[in-house]
């Protein structure tokens, strides 16, 4: 290796990481802005005022070479005062957000432009799969882009590269549109997985893309931190300790799930039935007010001591960290199900969406969690159905122990910090050997 080599080899590389406005984008997104800047390369993280503003902070330490960028959010019209993440969107709006999306371009042209005039020029862009306008200002700037897949490999293995002429494919031509434009200025894939965790899928992305697929790890968030005792988020943490080692299932279905009101009534006749503690995060359907009552009349009621149903944000990850959670209950989201093995928590699965449907598979082949019934014909998984699953993850002796052992294997991958660690080594890398 000649000199210039060497210097180019060790020299600090500058990140722009420009996640989709959801925060299952943007929290796996800090992480590796954390893990990048731990190594010593500078993170410029792009986002909305009001988006950062809800972010937690970096780590003291990192502080220095993580620098927060905050670009204004256009004004569209059809779009409230004030929201900018997709979980605050108002129903039928999505489409407009991802125009709003497009109209941040001029503005990260000028951060592109101010970074070089610093002296500070950007190496590198990762965009999301709806950054086609962002991806061409990169583009345009003779920045290379990567594409951010914070998926299961799984997902991609079942729905392989979006086609504009595939007309059954379930996503809709907007989206379609957007990945392939992207996905065309994209020189690698940043996946958000290990080939530890999915053996059976990860080895085909490569041959899927056509293009180099880079693992970053699975990013787990943070361990969770110190109690705010006295807080509002305490009260379910307080609840927890009350209750048996390992005797609460913990049900949450993250803020983009499509609940509908039948299908909470539901998951409430299936708490019933199964006869287990349990202690739910509910968040009401979209469109229906949140202080509005959308539970079955007499619901807390029936389940007073063995059940809490908690309204707003709650310290998820604490929460599953509990001695007292023994499952999860949940819509397999990609983001979720690390949290929740992150823990070693056993899952009682109920999928809606495309890639939650595939990661759902693969947790259910595989024993560590279980996938309630549905059939075609109901509009919503029912509570007999659902009361089965919980019985199995959580009361039947030989099942449980199944479950129990299958999720804690997951959890030894996930806290191998030496793995997490080399994954990020490997990405810096292929980082310098792809830059020119």
């Amino acid at each position: 290796m000649d000199a210039a080599a060497a210097a180019d080899s060790s020299r600090q590389l500058h990140i722009a990481i420009f996640p989709w406005l959801a925060f299952g984008h943007l929290l796996p997104c800090l992480e590796l802005a954390e893990r990048l800047a731990s190594r010593g390369q500078r993170v410029s993280f792009v986002s909305t005022p009001r988006i950062l503003s809800r972010l937690r902070p970096v780590a003291p330490a990192l502080a220095a070479l993580v620098d927060f960028v905050a670009l204004p959010f256009p004004r569209v019209d059809g779009i409230p005062e004030g929201v900018e993440a997709t979980s605050d969107l108002p129903p039928g709006m999505t489409e407009l957000h991802r125009e709003a999306l497009d109209r941040l371009a001029p503005a990260f042209s000028a951060f592109l432009d101010a970074a070089s005039a610093d002296g500070n020029k950007v190496d590198w862009v990762l965009v999301d799969s709806f950054h086609a306008a962002i991806a061409d200002v990169a583009h345009e700037h003779k920045v290379p882009c990567m594409l951010n897949m914070p998926y299961s490999a799984a997902s991609s293995v079942d729905y392989g590269l979006p086609d504009p002429k595939d007309l059954d494919n379930p996503l809709t031509p907007s989206v379609i549109r957007r990945f392939v434009e992207t996905f065309e200025k994209c020189k690698l894939i940043a996946y958000r997985s290990s080939y530890e965790f999915e053996p059976e899928s990860m080895p085909l992305l490569t041959g899927i893309f056509g293009k180099p697929v880079v693992p970053v790890g699975l990013l787990p968030p943070p361990p969770a931190g110190a109690r705010n005792t006295g807080s509002d988020d305490d009260a379910a943490l307080s609840w927890l300790d009350g209750q048996p080692s390992k005797s609460v299932v913990y049900v949450a279905f993250g803020s983009e799930y499509p609940m509908t009101v039948k299908q909470l009534h539901e998951i409430a006749l299936g708490l019933e039935l199964a006869g287990t503690r349990f202690l739910w995060a509910l968040k009401n359907p979209s469109g229906v007010p949140s202080d509005e009552d959308v539970l079955p009349p007499g619901f807390e009621e029936r389940a007073r001591g063995r059940g809490s149903v908690v309204t707003g944000w709650v310290p998820q990850t604490s929460i599953l960290g509990h001695g007292a959670v023994g499952a999860f209950m949940m819509h397999c989201g990609w983001g979720s199900t690390i949290e929740g093995l992150q823990y070693g928590q056993p899952m009682i699965i109920m999928p809606v969406l495309g890639d939650h449907l595939s990661t759902a598979r693969v947790m259910h082949e595989r024993k560590i969690g279980i996938k309630v019934v549905k059939d075609t014909k109901d509009e919503a998984f029912l509570g007999g159905n659902i009361a089965k699953a919980i019985r199995a993850v959580m009361v039947d002796e030989e099942s449980k122990g199944i479950y129990a052992a299958n999720a804690k294997k997951m959890q030894e991958i996930l806290e191998d910090e030496k793995c997490n660690q080399r994954y990020i080594d490997e990405f810096i890398q292929c980082l310098r050997t792809y830059k020119n």
